[in-house]
């Protein structure tokens, strides 16, 4: 087979078949590359395609692995010593279970017609089960117990670390009683299908030996990703002809919330002290400043394998560091620079990506994004603008522009609770669809409400009373006393309607009530626009706003094609890259979290920051505040401590950009020119 394209350390790993290996494969060094390619070359090399087993973890890497296979090898060396087709077996975790239990499950008790159940059958089950015990006045939510479950019953500890502990109690409690209720239905849930498969291992050999003797060559990739269950899985499988080799690295490793343990790599040569290592340290990524970086970052972490990432794509410019005094500024001038990125250096927005830490930071960027008309997609995180509650406000707010708005309506007629069932708002939708005009028109005309019962129709006028006193207030001339009319106004409104209050009754867990409110505050502290003249009435106001929040924008054909502005969350985007990053809110408190120093998690948050600089190709901006909004009040920030661990040579800041040349000038003004015309 050729290999000639790969470099040495590419082609070591490719052609190390036999015994246990770990190749530690840093960010953008071609680690798909090099397993696809030790897949054919073992094939090439005579071994049966259905004694190779490639595990991942997402269908989508499966895929592309396959994908990349079919193209090396020749159609007829996929086939077994009688010439028919088989093919080696590269699949995740969970399909690799499933296979296993098809075949052996009623071992276990179960019937072969076992169910899946996916997250929201889960939680269906969760549900149930805290409706029918004690809990006080407490009333847990579901998907946080279940989260907790999933992680006691993967974890090779006594312990079940959480910042709730009572929660932490409580899961550990059920955990018996959520097994038992899946089982009496028949059916499983994803951990099930990996624990299954291991009691099948422990209580029946039989089963065990059939898979070790179809699987000669385990390899498994993002090994740092695993957890202790399918750390189990796979040495169980690997045990007898310990031609089992793992990729990942250690310095990626950013999932130890969910249960990934490091130690599976680190700790790897534990359990095959044989075990051959080779680094794939050259990258293929970025420039050798990010790539520097990235280096010094990590190196601060004392648990991990050494490695030192390279590049052949020079220095490349320096990294920019921007300090901002609040996220609106920030969020600003990231928009700015990317809008200059675009129509000075023809960079499309698909080739820049905004990154950030937590969900919450979304929402100024988003804000800033739509202002601009700049087309964004949003990965790894809801749009705020598509949050329940925001999505509610916003309707009421068209709805007293616009009375006759069928769908705003019909979204928060009974929000908050007022006697509007759905059963009654499908009757009004046909009625007017009857009569061809508004639903709002409908329930405005008393005459054709004959067919609701008498509170009913008390209900509906009530709600028709509302809007349009509303509506009428809306329009009516006011002294603009507020520096925010329509902040003050709709601040007015709210507390009238009290939303607040029910959002808060309706949400069983405090805390995410809370949240809800606090977005919907943030929403009100951007609703005064600076391009709307003070002196204009809150009606035109509001017009201007709710026209600069909405998605339904003409786009050109370039657009449509899907040039956008990639916003991600820092956990997504392992996997990824992009040709110019910019990286938000590095700064004490997000970067690292302030959860770190509790849980004890430094080395996983400098690990997430590495992952957060190793996504950039070409450039690098990153950018902190003096103060962050949180809770509807500015707080004071502080730069993360990472940052001091980045040597100052490869750091330009904001304020002192060096003068361009000449030749710099004329093609800016060329470029400007450009655009403009």
């Amino acid at each position: 087979m050729e290999l000639s394209s790969l470099n040495p350390e590419q082609r070591q790993a490719v052609r190390t078949v036999d015994g246990p290996l770990l190749i530690l494969a840093g960010a953008g060094t071609g680690k798909t590359r090099v397993i696809t390619s030790r897949v054919a070359y073992m094939i090439a090399r005579g071994i049966r395609p259905g004694n190779i087993l490639a595990v991942t973890f997402t269908n989508k890497a499966a895929r592309e692995m396959q994908e990349r296979v079919k193209r090396l090898v020749p159609k007829r060396r996929l086939t077994d010593g009688n010439g028919q087709a088989e093919k080696p077996t590269i699949c995740t975790f969970h399909s690799l279970c499933v296979r296993i239990l098809r075949r052996h499950i009623t071992k276990l008790g179960y019937k072969k017609n076992f169910v899946i159940y996916d997250a929201a059958e889960q939680l269906g089950v969760v549900r149930r089960i805290l409706s029918q015990i004690s809990l006080g006045s407490r009333k847990p939510d579901p998907g946080a117990v279940l989260s907790l479950i999933s992680r006691w019953r993967n974890t090779n500890s006594d312990e079940l670390v959480a910042e709730d502990e009572d929660l932490a109690a409580l899961a550990k409690r059920l955990v018996s009683t959520y097994q038992q209720t899946l089982k009496a239905s028949n059916a499983v849930d994803f951990d099930d299908l990996i624990l299954l498969v291991l009691r099948l291992f422990a209580e029946c050999s039989k089963a065990l030996n059939e898979c070790r003797e179809r699987y000669h060559y385990i390899m498994v990739d993002e090994y740092q990703d695993t957890n202790h269950s399918q750390f189990q899985l796979v040495h169980s499988l690997a045990k007898t002809h310990q031609n089992f080799c793992v990729v990942g690295d250690d310095d990626q490793s950013i999932y130890g919330w969910r249960g990934a343990e490091v130690a599976n790599l680190l700790d790897l040569d534990k359990h095959f002290p044989d075990v051959q290592v080779v680094k794939l340290e050259q990258n293929y990524r970025s420039t050798n400043s990010i790539l520097e970086a990235a280096n010094a970052v990590i190196k601060n972490n004392v648990q991990r394998r050494a490695k030192k990432l390279w590049s052949d794509k020079g220095a490349g410019e320096p990294i920019m560091l921007w300090e901002f005094r609040d996220d609106e500024e920030e969020a600003q001038a990231l928009v700015e620079e990317i809008n200059y990125n675009r129509s000075i250096k023809k960079i499309k927005w698909r080739e820049q990506a905004i990154l950030f830490r937590t969900n919450q930071q979304s929402r100024p960027l988003e804000t800033a994004l739509r202002k601009a008309e700049v087309r964004y997609n949003l990965v790894g995180g809801q749009s705020f603008f598509d949050r329940r509650e925001i999505r509610d406000f916003v309707s009421y707010l068209k709805l007293f522009l616009n009375p006759d708005d069928d769908s705003g309506l019909l979204r928060i007629a009974n929000v908050p609770a007022r006697g509007l069932s759905n059963t009654t708002m499908e009757k009004l939708l046909g009625l007017s669809q009857e009569r061809g005009g508004s639903v709002f028109a409908v329930m405005r005309d008393e005459s054709a409400l004959g067919q609701f019962q008498r509170r009913t129709v008390d209900s509906i006028l009530d709600f028709v009373e509302l809007v349009e006193s509303t509506n009428e207030r809306l329009n009516r001339p006011i002294a603009l006393h507020s520096a925010n009319p329509l902040k003050a106004w709709c601040t007015a409104w709210l507390d009238e309607v009290e939303l607040f209050r029910e959002i808060r009754r309706m949400e069983k867990d405090e805390e995410t009530a809370e949240n809800r409110v606090r977005n919907i505050v943030d929403l009100l502290d951007s609703m005064d626009p600076d391009f709307v003249p003070a002196d204009r009435p809150v009606p035109e106001r509001l017009h201007r706003f709710l026209e600069h929040i909405s998605l339904d924008r003409e786009r050109d054909e370039e657009d449509e094609a899907g040039d956008a502005v990639t916003l991600i969350t820092v956990h997504s985007c392992k996997g990824l890259e992009f040709p110019h990053v910019f990286i938000a809110g590095v700064e004490d408190g997000l970067i690292p979290h302030a959860r770190s120093k509790v849980e004890g998690t430094l080395d996983e948050e400098r690990r997430l920051f590495y992952v957060a600089i190793t996504r950039a190709q070409k450039t690098l901006a990153m950018s902190h505040c003096k103060n962050r909004r949180k809770f509807g009040e500015q707080i004071p920030c502080h730069p993360s401590p990472f940052l001091k661990e980045i040597p100052e040579e490869l750091i330009v800041h904001g304020n002192e950009a060096e003068p361009v040349s000449e030749e710099e000038g004329l093609d800016f003004f060329a470029n400007l020119k450009a655009s403009l015309e």
